[in-house]
């Protein structure tokens, strides 16, 4: 099919190898856009031209949107602005990078006196539509949907973008999840801090986007937004981060009601002599609203700028959506919370008995000016490790596709024990050297994991479980190098269990601490070298094969991966070492709680290091690396090649570590 380019020919498709378009007449109709792009369908008109679905044929046909700009204005000021708008929509969508709840801009050009924009296309549909199909959202609903766009908003803020046009349908949610269980999906995406995982929800349209530095924040301009979505300063032509969250009370104030703008400017939801202070009397009978969302929302919403949140992450922070899964009621027994008991599956009972890791001292209070050898240079001590203390022995299970046990072998590594103090030790094992490829085939996983490189890795020592919050506890106590350590930040409690809520900087200080306590050179592990150490030599999805279970790992078990069975979802962590380790003898690199490593943020590994060394340049120093999912990530967000970034600022209840050396 040949397709006609002129914006105002009323039937743009022609037969193929036309040389003349049969409806307007215009000359060199051609099959493709720049060569390269395939219009499939046209999606949408406007003063701007026209918006077509198409395919990548340099992408194996990968579906894409083409955004073709001729204005339909009057006068050379109108034009001149809506060409400005247009151009910067491409520099927005540059800027805004690989963020996978914004559209990636593919490509930007002229062709014909006209210009182009080519971006990613999202299959799904507006929350604009889903509200109309659907009916109502529900609370549950709303918290999903502030958990999956609060972060967006506050990545976009940092990078001093208003998006200045929040509405139900500039919200589209993916039509495939990103958590799906299929394990070849394109679509395939981290999740991050709410139940669930992340990544449904994605924000389009960032044409009347808005760059704020400096004073540019404070000095009045063109009126853009949406009525009856903006807030007051906005339709006075001033934004600000809190003009978006404005937008965002407002639409989630329409999801609840279903009361929208009309046309002619009446809006149910607004009242001339109260504002919208009585929407919760627009809300159905019998809706059942928590105090604290409704607080949220009522601050969101407030006509005030200096009333509202000022930015996404004081909205993240009221809400606590970096540990929103709720805690589910526990058993209790002789005052002490009973870890993986009976727990019901289909109506059968499972019940599993972890192997803990070697008992400990009970935990007790360490003085912080405890002595530590600060006079040890750390090289001179890495000069001994050359030579493992001990050896321990264990079980490698591996799986096929349907979870089925395929082989069980018996193992041995090397390792040695490092004693923190009041008792307490990490196990910290040898590691060998060798070569892997880091990232997912060309035909799994996602971009960001992509395209897969050969490292070769010198033999280093990694924790064989994440730290625990006894050990946790009792560097916390030592003297402070850069930041005060909080002795007792999990929420999940007991001494054995992964410690959580965890900063990058904190698992950076306690590194810091227990490396001039022990004079050795303890670090957070590179990303290469968590890779390497969690795939214990294998290939597969994960160290234990094709895919993974419930019975060998703490996730998400509600939804299956590849034919495995569904599992148990537990909600909370377990203590280390519950289930069987990999080939190194490493536990829980799948599940339990994602950890930090020591990388900034790359989008892809192009240009990464062959050797395993820390890549901490050329990246985005504001992200760091997170690795391994969680208790309440799905399987295929727990995958070996799984990556995740965030903050390194953020805590959250999913969120541990472990120590490497070398």
């Amino acid at each position: 099919m040949f397709y006609c380019s002129n914006p105002r020919c009323s039937h743009p498709f022609n037969p193929d190898n036309c040389k003349f378009c049969q409806s307007c007449g215009v000359q060199g109709l051609t099959p493709l856009f720049r060569n390269r792009y395939r219009v499939i369908r046209l999606l949408g008109e406007g003063g701007f031209g026209r918006t077509y679905e198409a395919v990548d044929t340099d992408r194996m046909d990968d579906p894409c949107v083409i955004k073709q700009f001729m204005p339909q204005f009057q006068g050379t000021s109108a034009i001149e602005k809506a060409t400005e708008l247009f151009q910067q929509e491409a520099k927005r969508l540059y800027e805004l990078g690989e963020h996978p709840q914004i559209p990636r801009l593919i490509a930007y050009f002229e062709q014909d006196q006209r210009l182009y924009l080519v971006q990613e296309l999202i299959e799904g549909q507006n929350l604009l539509a889903e509200l109309t199909q659907q009916g109502v959202f529900n609370e549950e609903k709303i918290w999903q949907l502030l958990a999956d766009l609060l972060p967006v908003l506050k990545f976009v803020h940092d990078r001093n973008v208003i998006h200045r046009d929040i509405k139900l349908e500039n919200i589209i949610r993916r039509r495939t999840s990103l958590n799906s269980s299929l394990p070849k999906t394109k679509t395939l995406r981290n999740s991050a801090f709410r139940k669930g995982g992340r990544g449904d929800l994605v924000l389009i349209d960032f044409g009347v986007s808005k760059q704020v530095t400096g004073s540019l924040m404070s000095k009045s301009g063109t009126t853009v937004g949406t009525r009856g979505y903006s807030p007051m300063e906005q339709m006075r032509g001033q934004v600000f981060p809190g003009s978006d969250l404005y937008s965002l009370g407002i639409s989630c104030l329409r999801l609840l009601t279903n009361c929208l703008p009309q046309v002619d400017g009446y809006d149910e939801l607004y009242d001339p002599t109260k504002g919208i202070d009585n929407w919760r009397k627009k809300l159905p009978p019998h809706t059942s609203l928590s105090r604290k969302l409704g607080e949220v929302l009522d601050k969101l919403i407030q006509d005030y700028l200096i009333n509202r949140y000022q930015s996404a992450d004081e909205v993240i922070k009221a809400l606590n959506l970096y540990s929103l899964p709720p805690q589910p009621p526990l058993s209790q027994s002789a005052g002490k919370i009973a870890l993986n008991s009976e727990q019901k599956i289909g109506g059968s009972l499972v019940v599993h008995n972890p192997q803990p890791p070697r008992p400990q001292p009970p935990i007790n209070v360490v003085n912080k000016q405890e002595e530590f050898n600060s006079s040890v240079a750390v090289t001179q001590a890495n000069k001994n490790f050359n030579s493992p203390k001990n050896t321990f022995k264990f079980e490698l299970v591996t799986l096929d596709k349907r979870g089925h046990q395929t082989n069980v072998i018996l193992g041995k590594a090397d390792f040695f024990e490092e004693i923190i103090g009041s008792g307490r030790f990490i196990e910290m094992v040898s590691v060998p050297s060798g070569n892997f490829l880091i990232g997912s085939a060309s035909n799994e996983g996602d971009s960001d994991e992509k395209p897969q490189q050969q490292v070769t890795l010198a033999p280093f020592y990694i924790g064989k479980f994440p730290v625990t919050q006894a050990q946790w506890a009792v560097v916390a106590a030592l003297s402070e190098i850069k930041i005060v350590l909080n002795p007792d930040p999990s929420r999940f409690k007991g001494v054995n269990r992964p410690v959580e809520n965890i900063s990058w900087y904190e698992a950076v200080e306690f590194c810091a601490r227990l490396s001039r306590k022990t004079g050795k050179n303890y670090h957070l592990p590179s990303e290469a070298q968590w890779e390497y150490a969690c795939r214990g030599e294998t290939m597969t999805a994960f160290n234990f094969g094709e895919t993974i279970t419930t019975d060998l790992a703490n996730y998400n078990g509600s939804s299956n991966y590849a034919e495995a069975p569904k599992g148990i979802y537990r909600a909370q962590t377990t203590d280390v070492g519950s289930f069987k380790p990999n080939a190194f003898g490493l536990y829980d690199f799948h599940g339990n709680v994602w950890e930090w490593c020591a990388d900034f943020w790359h989008s892809n590994y192009n240009g990464s290091p062959t050797d395993g060394r820390v890549w901490d340049y050329r990246g985005d120093d504001s992200l760091r690396v997170l690795r391994g999912g969680s208790w309440n990530d799905h399987a295929p967000n727990c995958r070996s090649a799984c990556r995740l970034r965030y903050q390194p600022d953020c805590r959250a209840s999913i969120v541990g570590f472990r120590v490497a050396i070398g």
